[in-house]
């Protein structure tokens, strides 16, 4: 949890954020594990403040600049994203660095099943993500700016060798089914296409705003993951969405009727990304769902590293935390054979 002084915090705020006013309140939104995120209030004007955790953090982690320049540079494109303010430096009143964005009234989604919606605004919600994949992976990196946001090239080879690092580093206890996974990624690895676009790194339905009386998108939030990377890496990792379960920390559809309920099964929603895309889902297609979840198993355990170094946003269920950790290194074992 972050500490400061209110009078350093409005002092500043005013300094650096156009007609800031005085500061009423800072409350810290509830969900969240990774950035800790602040409702700032002045007044009837509102605002995000987004910072990185106090404590010692992985390397290349919790990376607010990034997402402060990627929303900057996406904010005149088909990519929705909040209006930028400011980013501070590391020495801040927070005591780390953060940005400060404009606040939307909107709708967050949870539960990816959409349990309080109707069958046609299902359709549109994932219809509405599924064009705004589309889109990001449509933008030019260079026409905004973003052409040196990443390296070219050997995307999944780097990212292999960046995400075994991460897990390593805060792995907490040996699991066979994640070591398989880590070698069995290196030996699979496809030949580099040498397909780029700009990469969220976290797409997901819970990371969007969507307008409260339409299936628009308002925003999309949480890039501290984004990069220059290969598309279908977003792709697969929204689609690991469709194979995890729907129950306790699980945020999936697998069990869920998905034509009953009006969602697109995984293989429609791959479709209809192709067609806008105009590309094809590749014969290899598990590699990218395997490395997904590795991806992901290793975010998590950096989640549950956080949580027993008592750094967490959020903290929660450190058992729990570890048995989702091995759920998903058992289940992208599976997907090897």
């Amino acid at each position: 949890m972050h500490t400061y002084d209110h009078a350093d915090l409005q002092r500043y705020l005013q300094e650096h954020v156009v007609d800031f006013g005085a500061l009423d309140s800072v409350d810290k939104f509830s969900d969240g594990q990774s950035n800790p995120t602040y409702l700032i209030t002045s007044g009837t004007s509102k605002y995000v403040l987004r910072a990185k955790p106090p404590g010692k953090l992985l390397k290349s982690a919790h990376a607010v600049d990034r997402e402060f320049r990627v929303m900057q540079a996406l904010a005149d494109t088909d990519v929705p994203v909040p209006k930028m303010l400011h980013l501070s430096g590391d020495e801040s009143p927070m005591g780390t660095q953060f940005l400060v964005m404009g606040y939307l009234d909107g709708r967050i989604f949870w539960d990816p099943a959409l349990p309080d919606l109707a069958e046609p605004e299902r359709a549109a919600i994932y219809d509405a993500m599924n064009a705004t994949l589309a889109a990001l992976h449509s933008v030019d990196p260079a026409s905004v700016g973003l052409e040196d946001y990443g390296k070219p090239g050997n995307y999944f080879e780097r990212q292999v060798s960046r995400w075994t690092q991460q897990y390593k580093a805060a792995e907490t206890r040996a699991l066979h089914d994640a070591d398989y996974v880590m070698d069995w990624l290196t030996a699979n690895m496809p030949e580099d296409d040498r397909a780029s676009a700009i990469v969220h790194g976290d797409y997901r339905i819970d990371n969007m705003i969507y307008a409260k009386d339409s299936t628009q998108i308002l925003a999309l939030l949480d890039w501290e993951l984004s990069t220059l990377g290969h598309p279908l890496a977003d792709l697969a990792y929204q689609c690991m969405h469709w194979r995890l379960p729907n129950a306790a920390e699980f945020k999936g559809l697998a069990g869920i009727d998905r034509t009953a309920l009006g969602i697109p099964t995984e293989a429609e929603y791959l479709a209809k990304y192709c067609e806008r895309r105009g590309t094809t889902v590749p014969d290899n297609w598990n590699f990218y769902l395997v490395f997904s979840y590795f991806r992901f198993l290793a975010i998590v355990q950096g989640v549950l590293k956080r949580a027993l170094d008592g750094n967490a946003s959020n903290p929660k269920n450190n058992d729990t935390i570890a048995g989702f950790v091995a759920l998903l290194a058992r289940d992208a074992r599976k997907l090897t054979s």
